[in-house]
């Protein structure tokens, strides 16, 4: 094992547990194989996803993810059991662009959305968004296609749904 992505604070709310995610890295990326994600248990082996990935792909915030739990008491994701609907999309400012390395810069281009995400660090200004259901998909995909091809970030998506692909 390489080791887990750092952690991140507790959100604020109902009595979350930590799910852990293992994933293989990708070449070239951050050297981590596993991300642990808070959520609300839904029963004995699932939860409810309540923070945005930053590295696991084909999950969101909102989904149902069956758990099973180890020796140690460290429960691992076996799979998404409900879709929530929404989307994951990461964007990292390009730190010779005209927004430079800030997350800020990011957060206020899609403020007009109205979208909650994450920042990784400080040093690595990486920003995980969710896209709710109801989210004007086709605007935002093309502020983030517009603002890649400004120069301004590059993005990806971590879990898409049939509506993000139509927009």
């Amino acid at each position: 094992m390489l080791s887990p992505a750092p952690d991140r604070d507790l959100p604020a709310g109902e009595q979350l547990i930590k799910i852990w995610f293992k994933f293989v890295p990708r070449e070239g990326w951050l050297p981590y194989d596993v991300e642990g994600l808070w959520g609300v248990a839904v029963g004995p082996d699932t939860a409810r996803i309540c923070n945005v990935p930053f590295l696991q792909d084909g999950v969101a915030e909102g989904d149902v993810v069956r758990f099973t739990t180890g020796p140690d008491g460290l429960r691992w994701a076996a799979g998404r059991v409900e879709a929530s609907g929404n989307c994951t999309v990461r964007v990292l400012p390009q730190p010779s662009g005209p927004l430079g390395p800030s997350a800020q810069a990011v957060y206020d281009r899609l403020a007009p959305f109205g979208l909650g995400g994450e920042t990784f660090s400080k040093e690595l200004p990486l920003v995980a968004f969710t896209l709710p259901v109801g989210a004007d998909l086709p605007a935002v995909k093309a502020t983030l296609q517009q603002g890649e091809a400004d120069g301004w970030w590059s993005f990806e998506v971590g879990c898409a749904t049939d509506e993000w692909r139509a927009a």
